[in-house]
């Protein structure tokens, strides 16, 4: 059995902030707990396209206030509302009549966003790109993007293999140890004609000063702090592709090879003699 932990819960009473911040009773508690679920997954669901990587829930005696952070406003707005005011009364159906209303949030660099990168790997996946391509354009994209370390891992029949395997890739650092780190975690789900593939995305943004909570919507639109890349990003995006992972040599790598980019160097003409 695995020691592992949920990256954002072993966070939440440190530097992570709850999602659902409301109080109810004994009684009320598993109702409004349900609801939330409820509200999450049709979000999820009837705007997957939409980016959202986040969605907060605020609940007061009189109406239930509901925070999405997408990458995609226009995709949640529609054409001049109408498909907002349609979440609304979907929204409030599931609240049992309570009034809803809706803030919706930019992310303004959705490759600082684990969910979202995750997202892309798995649009990636079915789209029949090879795996180990998909995953270093990602974490090539994130850390242009300023993260300090991200490390990517996928399960499933990567390939089309017959058995199950796993890859894994890692740049720069990612303290999943250290309280004060501030590191995003996200999942997706590939759903291939060879079977379903898991994606897990922890992308490291830095730490957070003793006694703080992370600001979500000051993080959103801003890079994270510190200069440059992350330590020992000069060895570049495609580093440990040398000799693939532990799992892969016995196996067949066809499916993962790529055609080489390189050209044939052109050789200069030589100057001509001076005249004397």
């Amino acid at each position: 059995m695995g020691q592992k932990i949920h990256p954002t819960g072993f966070r939440i009473p440190v530097i992570e902030p709850w999602r659902s911040r409301w109080y109810a009773s004994k009684k009320d508690f598993k109702k409004f707990l349900l609801q939330d679920k409820k509200i999450r997954d049709h979000v999820s669901k009837e705007f997957g396209s939409a980016g959202i990587p986040r969605i907060e829930i605020e609940r007061t005696s009189e109406a239930v206030n509901v925070v999405i952070y997408t990458s995609r406003p226009g995709v949640l707005v529609g054409r001049k509302g109408v498909r907002v005011e349609e979440l609304k009364k979907e929204l409030q159906t599931i609240t049992e009549g309570v009034t809803c209303h809706l803030t919706l949030h930019e992310v303004k660099r959705p490759e600082l966003e684990s969910t979202l990168v995750a997202e892309v790997i798995a649009e990636a996946l079915e789209k029949r790109m090879a795996f180990r391509r998909a995953i270093k354009r990602a974490i090539q994209t994130t850390i242009q993007a300023g993260a300090k370390g991200i490390k990517v891992e996928l399960n499933g029949r990567l390939g089309g293999a017959e058995m199950a395997r796993q890859a894994k890739e890692r740049e720069g650092r990612v303290p999943l140890s250290t309280l004060q780190a501030h590191v995003d975690y996200g999942t997706a789900t590939a759903k291939t004609t060879y079977g379903t593939l898991g994606v897990k995305v922890w992308i490291y943004k830095g730490d957070i000063e003793r006694g703080k909570m992370i600001d979500f919507r000051a993080s959103i639109g801003s890079a994270p702090r510190g200069p440059g890349g992350p330590r020992g990003s000069r060895r570049g995006p495609d580093r440990g592709d040398r000799g693939g992972d532990r799992g892969d040599r016995g196996g067949d790598r066809s499916a993962d090879r790529e055609p080489s980019s390189s050209t044939p160097a052109v050789a200069k003409p030589a100057a001509a003699p001076k005249e004397a």
